[in-house]
């Protein structure tokens, strides 16, 4: 199981939000770029890094940052925030990003979705954001209405490399993992997996990483690395089940 540290982009710093509220902020590093090259050298295999102004704005704002990742790491980057049309999303490829997400725009223009997978096949992960199982959009400032598991089921079909789903109400507390939420969505959506919010402790790697077929591919941890409740190193021997 793949672990993605996570590196949430606000102001141009490193930041963790508290169950995604923009007011419940902790700022972990000035230095994005001295982050992820941290993170590298601790062995990930992948970072996933979030501009959350651009998630609320609409549209990348702190590509340059992002772009300065990707050239300052060796290892895959997976990115969302903001990526609401062709441009953004073409944008961010060309700064260097391995895998864009994409939240709102998958859920609001499914046409553009599955074009995006057909030209950039194994690029492209929709992001299923929940609060008791209802999506939010826009930063996680809007309910839309759909279901996650509906939403999985839906796209799971448009030929994506990943789905990311993310239990709002655990994210940043480091109470554990949607561990049943994650499941179903996994057996609706019929593509890989990446579990996100609540982890902290390598228990709750190990939970994920034992869930029944089908498998989860991968744990975004962001808090729990930045306080130290999870060490990179234990969390991806948990990954390998060990």
């Amino acid at each position: 199981m793949t672990i993605y540290p996570a590196i949430d982009l606000r102001g141009g710093r490193c930041v963790r939000l508290m169950q995604g509220a923009f007011d419940r902020e902790t700022v972990y590093g000035d230095d994005p770029v001295a982050v992820a090259r941290r993170w590298e050298g601790e062995g990930a295999t992948w970072l996933h890094v979030v501009d959350l102004d651009g998630a609320r704005a609409g549209r990348p704002v702190q590509q340059n940052i992002v772009r300065a990742i990707c050239a300052a790491v060796r290892i895959p980057v997976q990115t969302g925030g903001g990526l609401r049309d062709r441009a953004a999303v073409e944008g961010v490829f060309a700064a260097g990003a391995a895998r864009v997400v994409l939240g709102t725009a998958a859920l609001r223009d499914e046409p553009l979705a599955r074009a995006l997978c057909a030209d950039h096949p194994g690029r492209v992960a929709f992001g299923l954001d929940a609060r008791g199982g209802r999506l939010r959009t826009v930063g996680w400032t809007e309910e839309s209405g759909v279901g996650a598991v509906e939403a999985a089921a839906r796209l799971g079909g448009f030929g994506a490399a990943a789905v990311i789903y993310t239990d709002i109400e655990r994210d940043g507390t480091e109470r554990g993992p949607d561990l049943a939420g994650t499941q179903d969505v996994a057996r609706a959506a019929g593509v890989p997996v990446i579990a996100s919010g609540g982890v902290g402790s390598l228990d709750d790697v190990r939970a994920l990483a034992a869930l029944a077929a089908p498998a989860v591919e991968g744990v975004i941890i962001g808090r729990a690395l930045y306080t130290g409740a999870v060490t990179l190193a234990g969390a991806l021997a948990a990954g390998r089940g060990a």
